[in-house]
């Protein structure tokens, strides 16, 4: 089907459009000669099996947990066809990270398939990635020809259809419902997220690499950290680094969306998420390091506090040790058994006395996997006084305290530290330990070796 389309492509690149039709004077399709060729000729659905089979992330094993794991579900709620539209949930039960671009995608899972739809804009590269099962692809050609997909896969299907009803639209719902006659959507957001919080051996293991790439590319943060120096030429040699690395680690993955966030001064350490500046870091400056290396869709993170050449005021450098504190006996609450809402509550108590509870601004931490600034979130693993979630071997978390000083207030700026941690029979393995913390390890001076 592909040669017959390529055919087509080639004559379309130089049509004229009209409103509603398209008209190419002798167009060669294959062997045969054509006169016309209009929208209505051209293939609302194909394939394209370009290239060698990429070699996936984890094994086949793995990949047939993960399904096993959702297929059990389908039976246990009586549920006919799963229709995933998150990259979160593509990626986790299939190894394929998408690319929106404005343009939809989808992972069809019943009882006896696993089918990606995806949009031939994205030519091959669906078909080299997806680790399990096939894939379709839909063509710009027609309006909704994504749910001719939907329809071609689950048209069949009667009775409930599995949806993740935190990413799609209701305008979608409506066209599912009109795809897929006398479909009754359900959710299967909350349980996918369920079993995406406990974490495999191979995604533990990818994990600590990732970990482990976070402090090579803080190591590189910290030693381009100078007076004079930008924010972005900071992160851009941080992120360089870990990207490097990530190749020799991983040759066969993407290596797409890991990145670095140097934020400097009162303004912009005060949120976790600012991105960066063309400011330069001057003398006393309080900075936040910020690596992410990301594999395979897989988050990992490492996030300090620093200070360039010297701590200001005592009283930066009180705020720093209370936060450091915070941490410290954080990393040691994190265990099986606890609950998320137990570790906040505490921590909590620790600001209290020094009236710094008001200047947190979120929670301690959070779940970690196939996460980023675009897609994901585990939100029942977050460490929050409304998270009633009981920790459990194998889930992997972040201990991130941040308080935030407001500028025209003594000691201004935004304070944090990050670790990674695993949770384990008894207690937890802190993936980042090694990394300097606090104001004996992190004031960077250029006089002497930092501290």
């Amino acid at each position: 089907m592909w040669t017959s389309y390529r055919g087509r492509l080639a004559s379309i690149l130089s049509m004229r459009r009209s409103a509603e039709r398209v008209t190419v004077a002798s167009v060669t399709v294959g062997k045969q000669l054509l006169s016309t060729v209009t929208t209505d000729d051209l293939p609302k659905l194909t394939t394209m099996n370009n290239g060698a089979k990429a070699i996936p992330t984890f094994t086949k094993s793995e990949m047939d947990r993960r399904i096993s794991a959702l297929r059990r579900h389908m039976e246990d709620q009586s549920i006919e066809g799963v229709l995933f539209t998150s990259m979160h949930n593509i990626n986790y039960f299939s190894d394929f990270l998408y690319c929106q671009m404005g343009r939809a995608f989808g992972l069809v899972v019943t009882m006896d398939k696993v089918k990606c739809i995806a949009p031939l804009v994205d030519g091959g590269l669906p078909w080299r990635r997806v680790a399990t099962g096939d894939t379709l692809l839909y063509t710009d050609w027609h309006k909704d020809n994504f749910w001719r997909g939907v329809q071609a896969e689950l048209g069949a299907t009667r009775g409930r259809i599995g949806v993740e009803m935190d990413h799609i639209s209701a305008d979608n719902l409506e066209k599912l419902k009109t795809a897929v006659l006398g479909a009754k959507p359900v959710d299967v957001g909350v349980p996918c997220m369920q079993m995406r919080m406990v974490k495999s051996k191979e995604e533990i293991a990818l994990t600590k690499e990732g970990a482990r790439i976070a402090q090579i590319g803080g190591a590189v943060f910290m030693d381009a950290c100078d007076v004079g120096v930008s924010e972005y030429e900071v992160a851009l040699r941080s992120t360089q680094a870990m990207v490097g690395e990530i190749a020799k680690a991983f040759p066969n993955v993407e290596l797409m969306n890991t990145w670095s966030w140097c934020q400097t001064g009162a303004t912009n350490t005060d949120c976790a998420h600012n991105a960066n500046t063309s400011r330069k870091i001057k003398s006393g400056d309080i900075i936040v390091l910020n690596c992410f290396p990301m594999i395979a869709g897989y988050f990992s993170a490492l996030e300090r506090t620093l200070f360039m050449d010297h701590i200001p005021s005592d009283r930066h450098l009180e705020l720093w040790d209370i936060n450091c504190t915070v941490h410290r006996r954080g990393l040691e609450l994190v265990r099986p058994g606890v609950r998320c809402c137990d570790v906040a509550t505490e921590l909590n108590e620790l600001y209290r006395p020094h009236n710094l509870l008001q200047y947190r601004s979120f929670g301690y931490g959070h779940s970690f996997g196939v996460i980023s600034t675009f897609y994901g979130r585990e939100a029942g693993l977050e460490l929050r006084e409304d998270v009633e979630t009981v920790l459990k071997p194998g889930m992997i978390l972040s201990m991130e305290p941040m308080i935030t000083i407001p500028i025209g207030t003594a000691g201004a700026g935004g304070y944090r530290e990050h670790d990674l941690l695993v949770v384990t029979e008894d207690g937890n393995e802190n993936l980042t330990r090694t990394f300097p913390l606090g104001s004996e390890q992190c004031v960077i001076n250029r006089n002497k070796a930092s501290i």
